[in-house]
């Protein structure tokens, strides 16, 4: 089966595009980085094209290797933070790249499945409760409105013209790669000169971790489950662990333990708690395999290397 990845060299697409070509599939990435021929298939690609998501790029991939039967879409803003200095770029990067690949997906390609990967910021707070699907979307930041524009956007294209949809809320993706966010950054500091360290926020910020390996899976288990009706799953463990716990975690598995302080700051756009319902997703067959503990060492151990190259 030929399946596309937008967003192929980001965090997931890196993982899920080596996870595709495992499961057989002709993959095909889209995205932003220069990757020479030589390392398309160690990265699990067949074909790669650095581009933003257009009309143009989508029909040049299509040239190369044919119209996709399934679709990944990844492209789009991942942060809070940016999403807050630079709102109409976030913007651009998740609302508009959808809108585009949707009506590409119309025109050229209408019996693909797309699988689009949202956020469980769409959410907003939920106050220590589990959120459903169901729920009605409260997002406190651009990021997590842009998301939840996506998803209206997969949801138009599938009841008003047939195309076969899915999204998946993603939670906090963590895992080996990751070069920004709480535990890079964490990491940086704890291994720095200094008995203790600094973090914003309160520490009891409750979150929904998710190592990399189970979100890829997630993403892949629910392609089967696109259609018209364009379902919403949660990508989360369902569990809410709180910010003090994993970092302490971290600074147990880098082996430099320090005093950890929270300023009690918390920046605009980050809820106090987020953590999935996730009944949904078991009804699919899905089960998170790594558990927290042994994904922060992971984590840990992948950083101390990193650092020593």
């Amino acid at each position: 089966m030929i399946a596309w990845v937008t967003g192929a060299r980001g965090f997931i697409g890196r993982r899920l595009t080596v996870h595709l070509r495992d499961q057989g599939h002709l993959v095909c990435g889209i995205g932003h980085g220069h990757l020479p021929a030589e390392s398309w298939q160690p990265a699990g690609l067949s074909h790669w094209l650095n581009s933003q998501v257009t009309a143009a790029a989508l029909d040049q991939l299509a040239a190369g290797r044919g119209v996709p039967e399934l679709v990944f879409h990844l492209a789009g803003g991942s942060a809070v933070g940016a999403s807050l200095q630079s709102p109409l770029e976030d913007f651009r990067r998740t609302t508009s790249t959808t809108a585009t690949l949707l009506e590409w997906l119309r025109g050229s390609a209408p019996r693909a499945r797309l699988v689009s990967a949202s956020s469980a910021a769409v959410y907003g707070d939920t106050q220590g409760a589990a959120a459903h699907e169901s729920s009605l979307p409260a997002p406190v930041s651009p990021y997590g409105y842009h998301k939840w524009m996506m998803e209206q956007l997969c949801q138009e294209y599938s009841r008003i013209f047939g195309l076969q949809t899915a999204v998946v809320r993603l939670f906090s993706v963590y895992g080996e790669g990751l070069r920004k966010q709480l535990l890079w950054d964490c990491a940086a500091k704890l291994v720095a000169p200094g008995a203790h360290i600094e973090l914003g926020g309160t520490g009891e910020e409750l979150r929904d971790w998710v190592h990399v390996d189970d979100a890829v899976a997630m993403l892949s288990g629910v392609a089967g489950l696109a259609s018209e009706s364009s379902p919403i799953v949660n990508g989360g463990s369902g569990t809410a662990v709180a910010v003090r716990e994993i970092v302490t975690q971290l600074a147990a598995a880098l082996g430099h333990p320090k005093r950890i302080e929270f300023s009690g700051v918390c920046r605009p756009g980050d809820p106090r708690a987020l953590v999935a319902d996730t009944a949904r997703l078991r009804a699919t067959g899905h089960a998170c395999k790594v558990p927290l503990k042994a994904g922060v060492t992971r984590y840990a151990e992948w950083f101390i290397h990193e650092r020593a190259r």
